[in-house]
């Protein structure tokens, strides 16, 4: 495949995403941050429609011209191109290598700006790859002390699948405990989020930690690690 031929399929996913943008839809969008994003306004079945049919375009072609394409879409900084791409790349899992943890790092740094790009990332894409590479995670704890928000977000967040199933639990509080006094609203939703999937398997654990942590723990975080919980549980959790 030429380099002319990525940027037409480039060109046509992007004129199917402006053919079906609505400025409603992308007024809408903009209510849900606090920072500027950029939205064509497409809605989010019609996005999955668009994945789906380019992903059966693309997905017999080689690792290395997908992740091309994955990286010039990430890069137009338009959240439904990089919706795109997040719905794509779990479906390459079976084709990961340790050496995508510093391709996926990179992405991430360099073009996760915003908190929806950054959970659909790395919920996933992330997420996969940590289970199947678990070692790395010593990695991804490195993250804790990034001066990006969004990477230490993404420390947090790419474990939400492991820790919904129960796994990594000693990881998820090492994780929460690094980030616990983090000044940032979207780290502390994003490791109180954590600490909440942990919680349906986990939830005596959970509570604990909470319990032992809540002097200091931002009230945001404590709110989301506990939402799952019985009344009586959350009652004990937010007493002073």
């Amino acid at each position: 495949m030429t380099k002319a031929d990525i940027k037409n399929i480039i060109g046509e996913i992007r004129n199917e995403l402006i053919k079906n943008s609505d400025e409603k839809c992308k007024q809408n969008y903009q209510r849900f941050f606090k920072e500027k994003v950029k939205f064509y306004g497409v809605k989010s079945a019609q996005v999955g429609k668009t994945a789906k049919r380019y992903w059966d375009e693309i997905k017999s072609l080689p690792k290395r011209i997908i992740y091309e394409i994955c990286e010039m879409l990430l890069a137009s900084d338009y959240c439904e191109e990089a919706f795109i791409v997040c719905d794509w790349l779990p479906k390459m899992s079976n084709q990961y290598k340790e050496s995508d943890f510093n391709v996926f790092k990179k992405w991430i740094s360099k073009y996760v700006n915003n908190w929806a790009k950054c959970d659909t990332f790395c919920n996933h894409t992330m997420g996969k790859f940590l289970e199947l590479y678990p070692h790395y995670i010593s990695e991804l704890k490195k993250w804790n002390r990034s001066s990006n928000i969004w990477m230490k977000r993404a420390s947090a967040v790419s474990l939400i699948i492991p820790a919904k199933n129960g796994k990594y639990l000693e990881d998820v509080f090492e994780i929460s405990n690094n980030l616990l006094l983090d000044p940032s609203d979207m780290v502390q939703k994003g490791y109180g989020w954590l600490l909440k999937e942990a919680s349906r398997k986990h939830q005596k654990e959970v509570l604990d930690f909470v319990i032992k942590n809540k002097k200091l723990m931002p009230r945001t975080s404590l709110r989301y690690a506990i939402e799952l919980m019985p009344a009586n549980l959350k009652k004990i959790a937010m007493a002073k």
